[in-house]
């Protein structure tokens, strides 16, 4: 996959390996997975989905080595999972894997931005931005949402200057956008703009305080919020596989 690099938030900005969105020539599962990651992270796949072969190659007019490989773009980023017999899905949300993965996050972050205070790093992306995310309409595509709120802490560990701390984080970013797709309901576009602007005006402060406050992000914004997404789809499912069984009892 190509590495993307983007003006939008400063010369030089590092990217994960990307699957491109119109962005010029790509293989055919390289748009096709493309377009299945907008979907997952606008919450039109939901965690779970079966992503069936037959199906994707009667849709995208493609083969199954291409949709095979699309697929398989999917699982390398933290997208999919692929299972013997059963083929591939989005990736299921679970507890265990919000925690595991957002207690990562925490630790590559929260790091990060004290390695770049203590060296007087340039945090000048940092508000660019959320300028940027302060910028979006509120009709803006949750998927281009999350990508400019996660672009602020991209900044954030960017500006810590460890090459080791970027890449670990380039490897989870996709993940942790499908992550923040499940907290759709309960943030509007604007809210993302007014927390993070709280944000990076603490940030700005320096010190432990700014550390504090990007630690109370994580949770508002991060833990707490995915966590609390999860515990109100588990409760529409069990309220789902309710009705059949009081059907069957009637």
């Amino acid at each position: 996959m190509p590495t993307v690099v983007s003006s939008e938030a400063g010369v030089g900005r590092r990217s994960r390996p990307a699957l491109p969105a119109g962005q010029g020539p790509a293989s055919a599962p390289e748009r096709i997975a493309a377009v299945l990651r907008d979907e997952v992270l606008n919450g039109v796949l939901a965690p779970g989905h079966r992503l069936r072969e037959e199906g994707l190659c009667a849709r995208f007019g493609a083969g199954r080595h291409s949709v095979r490989a699309a697929l398989r773009l999917l699982v390398l980023t933290g997208l999919a999972v692929h299972e013997r017999h059963r083929g591939a899905s989005v990736r299921p949300l679970t507890r265990a894997r919000v925690e595991h993965t957002l207690s990562f996050r925490a630790v590559l972050e929260l790091g990060s931005l004290r390695l770049a205070l203590a060296h007087g790093a340039d945090l000048s992306p940092v508000e660019a931005a959320v300028r940027e995310l302060e910028a979006l309409p509120e009709a803006t595509p949750w998927r281009r949402a999350i990508e400019v709120h996660g672009r602020v802490h991209h900044e954030i560990v960017r500006a810590a200057d460890n090459e080791r701390l970027l890449d670990a984080y380039l490897a989870c970013e996709d993940e942790l956008l499908q992550l923040f797709a499940v907290l759709r309901p309960d943030f509007s576009v604007r809210d993302l703009g007014r927390l993070h602007r709280r944000l990076v005006d603490r940030v700005h402060r320096g010190g432990e305080a700014a550390v504090q406050a990007l630690a109370d992000d994580l949770e508002l914004a991060g833990r707490a919020g995915v966590l609390h997404a999860l515990e109100r789809s588990e409760q529409v499912a069990a309220a789902a596989d309710a009705v059949p069984r009081q059907a069957a009892g009637t």
